[in-house]
């Protein structure tokens, strides 16, 4: 009793908040007999006989560990409300039921400790250690000491086929480290690294192109791999891959392309991450961009419009797509487009997705689906924008998303349709269009 007495004295002198920073109220008794949490079985305490919850020492050696396991493993603001139910507790301990009061407690505490986890979650704590990354030089520079690497040449990313799988190897800093001297290039080639994420234990990732350092066999032979072009790349490893891939790729292009000030002429520096160059003659600070592109799943309600160009592998039709000119939204953009293209009016428009494309640039891909009036459906193709565009219904789209490109060709030389594998967003607007012709249409923004 006297522990509590003396904590609640202490902490009694300063104004208690919530998390929503307004002042906490003592628990009434109603609110003390709301139950148990789940999580009280984690208790160390838990798992004696019933007679503990008979004996109010017992209690109050259960409120005492938890309040000093609280105090020292999660960064509350404040226990006054645990303080406030001890002092309730002093009060009612000869005619209220021990159980229910701890009950109260335990629920104060898996409030505090819900708010505490919601705030500073893995992902949350994974953004903010990059942002310092990012921000800190010397941070950055230690952190490629225990970070791993992803290696390309000339833009190609490295890759390992083990058995019918091609995966993409990390290599550790003293890896890394191991190879350049080998062939006795300098450990300082690293600092030519670019930073692209990091693990949720917050182990650094770092993309590290070879072009000028290492022959581009020394290294396959090296390493039992081998340097594939990002086409390639993109579509034979996991997805989550082929994003890393395609994040490094443009970032490692991206400096590539701007090592020179566009104002002054005068080389620029690039932090440790890579997050940014700057030029110091001028004090201009540039930063990675990417592309903005519209890419516009048509429809007139019951059929979707697909379209190709002549570059295109022979049977892949796509969605169409274009770039977002200067000054204009996505709606113009999009309004736009299909009217340049296929000569068809756009009466509404949907947001779907976005995603990062690298062909044949850095691009934000920000797909849409628009319905056309269905009092316009003749296409006028713009044949200097395609090479076909035609209508497809749910039958024969269905047929298509289930044909790869090697089955598509039959015995008279003609291709079937068949579309862009899943890790392109149009395939992702195909299938939203086919789960609309058969289940509630998305709403129209």
């Amino acid at each position: 009793m006297e522990f509590w007495q003396k904590e609640a004295h202490r902490e009694s002198s300063s104004t208690a908040a919530g998390a929503d920073g307004k002042p906490e109220q003592i628990l009434s008794a109603t609110q003390l007999s709301q139950g148990f949490p789940n999580y009280i079985s984690q208790s160390s305490c838990w798992g004696k006989s019933d007679s503990v919850w008979s004996d109010s020492c017992c209690s109050l050696c259960l409120l005492e560990e938890l309040y000093f396991q609280l105090r020292t493993t999660v960064a509350f603001q404040s226990c006054f409300l645990l303080l406030q139910t001890a002092r309730l507790l002093l009060r009612v301990q000869n005619s209220f039921p021990e159980v229910l009061i701890m009950a109260a407690i335990y629920r104060a505490a898996y409030r505090r400790a819900a708010l505490f986890c919601r705030s500073h979650s893995t992902y949350i704590r994974k953004m903010r250690y990059l942002s310092k990354l990012k921000e800190d030089d010397i941070l950055c520079r230690q952190a490629q000491t225990s970070g791993t690497f992803y290696i390309f040449h000339n833009l190609s990313p490295f890759l390992q086929k083990v058995g019918k799988k091609y995966l993409i190897p990390q290599l550790s800093a003293a890896e890394m480290k191991r190879i350049l001297e080998k062939f006795r290039e300098t450990e300082q080639w690293i600092e030519k690294s670019v930073l692209i994420g990091c693990s949720d234990e917050h182990v650094p990732h770092f993309a590290l192109d070879l072009a000028g350092a290492l022959e581009r066999s020394v290294v396959e032979a090296e390493l039992k791999g081998s340097f594939t072009d990002l086409r390639k790349a993109f579509f034979v490893v996991d997805e989550k891959d082929s994003s890393l891939l395609a994040s490094a790729q443009a970032l490692l292009r991206w400096h590539d392309s701007h090592q020179y000030c566009s104002k002054t002429g005068q080389p620029t520096q690039k932090n440790v991450a890579g997050s940014k160059r700057v030029c110091h003659a001028s004090g201009i600070t540039y930063y990675p961009q990417m592309s903005p592109v519209v890419i516009i799943l048509v429809s007139d309600g019951s059929r979707c419009l697909l379209a190709r160009q002549a570059s295109f592998p022979q049977g892949m039709y796509t969605a169409l797509s274009g770039y977002c000119d200067v000054g204009e939204a996505v709606e113009e953009a999009a309004r736009r487009e299909v009217a340049e293209e296929v000569g068809l009016e756009v009466e509404s428009l949907w947001y779907s997705a976005s995603q990062h494309w690298p062909f044949p640039s850095s691009c934000l891909m920000i797909a849409c689906h628009a319905l056309v009036r269905r009092q316009q459906l003749e296409i006028s193709v713009n044949s200097l924008e395609l090479e076909e565009a035609r209508w497809f219904g749910l039958e024969e789209i269905m047929e298509g998303l289930k044909r790869e490109p090697r089955s598509a060709k039959q015995d008279n030389g003609s291709f079937l349709p068949w579309f862009p594998p899943k890790q392109a967003i149009a395939h992702k607007l195909i299938n939203e269009w086919v789960k609309q012709q058969t289940s509630q249409p998305t709403q129209v923004l």
